[in-house]
């Protein structure tokens, strides 16, 4: 699975993207955070306000209960804001 980070959680994990292999109970989005926050300290404080966070699988938005799969790409990143 190819994850990507945008904006300030690029800032807290240390890196844009990275390739991992989720454990097989992880099966939605809300379990990849709370399996990636348990990677680094970095990871943690990217995630700790997960209510705020946009997700996309596959370059499609989704939802924290979406389901996921090994060969997905999972985006994360802050709200959009504008003016």
């Amino acid at each position: 699975m190819v994850i990507r980070y945008f904006a300030w959680l690029r800032d807290h994990t240390g890196c844009a993207h990275e390739t991992i292999k989720c454990p097989q109970e992880v099966t939605t989005i809300s379990q990849l955070i709370s399996y990636l926050s348990e990677t680094s300290e970095g990871h943690k404080a990217a995630f700790a306000h997960e209510g705020v966070i946009k997700v996309a699988i596959n370059q499609e938005f989704a939802s924290l209960e979406d389901s996921i799969s090994p060969d997905d790409e999972v985006a994360f990143f802050p709200p959009v804001t504008g003016g």
